[in-house]
């Protein structure tokens, strides 16, 4: 029987399988789709659609920068547990698809999953990965950049936190210190005009009200909050901040002429709302 194009993606929708797997699983059963079914959930391959809804916050961030540091990407991928994070093949997975997005440079999340890798969409290296491991794979957010100057990264924890900056000169040391202090010290901005001017404002009203409280003169609390303000820019401006590893020297200094001209801070997990278990709960609830 003739395994058409609309039986294949009929089979993807129901299994969550990839394409190929349904061709081949299709083509093993002469075409019927309830065998292929179990023939997809025999070899393991079907187990990812009853994953689809669960929430996967663990995983690793990943980074990839080319031999002359003139490419590189960052990239976030869940799964649900830290087990399966330490996976070798979902470390494998994470590190291929860093790689891929830094060759390919893909405009969004839609283009990278359906990019190839050998032969494969991204898409359905990550339905796979969630059968084969056992737990829902997420491909969740990536950056790419590409630079005439030297990019630099940091993973910190084994991927709890990644960073890729751009630099217009400077050697790898130099790089890697700038990746650690984003890494350790999180700031919102390069320097003072890239800080939202929302969130400077929201600052300066808390700021405001906190004179006020102390029972300042209103004469006097505007200059109280420009010097706090200097101190909230010393805070969430990178150039501005004390580098971590001398307390002496601000991250300007390190700098000397060497600019930094973008960067990007992954933070494992962060906005995913994590299920809390309430085991007590729950045992309380059965004893019932």
């Amino acid at each position: 029987m003739a395994i058409t194009a609309a039986m294949v993606k009929d089979l993807r929708e129901k299994t969550g399988a990839g394409m190929m797997d349904c061709k081949k699983a299709l083509t093993a059963v002469d075409g019927d789709v309830a065998k292929a079914i179990d023939y997809l959930r025999e070899k393991g391959i079907a187990k990812a659609e009853k994953k689809a809804g669960r929430v996967a916050a663990e995983g690793a961030v990943t980074a990839y920068v080319s031999e002359d540091a003139k490419v590189g990407a960052l990239v976030e991928i869940n799964c649900e547990t830290d087990f399966a994070a330490g996976n070798d093949q979902f470390r494998t997975l994470t590190a291929k698809v860093a790689k891929h997005i830094a060759d390919v440079k893909p405009a969004d999340l839609d283009a990278l999953n359906n990019s190839e890798i050998d032969g494969k969409k991204v898409s359905d290296l990550i339905t796979e990965a969630t059968a084969t491991i056992g737990e829902k794979i997420s491909l969740r957010r990536f950056v790419c950049y590409q630079t005439e100057g030297r990019l630099a990264s940091y993973i910190h924890m084994g991927g709890k936190i990644g960073v890729l900056v751009n630099l217009t000169g400077g050697d790898a040391e130099l790089g890697k210190d700038v990746a650690m202090q984003i890494a350790a010290a999180a700031p919102a901005a390069i320097n003072r005009d890239g800080v939202d001017a929302a969130a400077l404002e929201h600052e300066k009203e808390v700021l405001r009200k906190q004179a006020e409280e102390e029972g300042k003169p209103a004469k006097i609390i505007e200059r109280m909050v420009e010097g706090r303000i200097n101190k909230f820019y010393k805070e969430v401006c990178l150039n501005e901040q004390v580098f971590v590893k001398d307390p002496d020297k601000t991250i300007q200094d390190i700098l000397g002429d060497t600019v930094v001209t973008e960067f990007t801070r992954f933070q494992l997990g962060e906005g995913i709302e994590k299920k809390q278990e309430d085991f007590a709960a729950e045992v309380k609830a059965q004893m019932q």
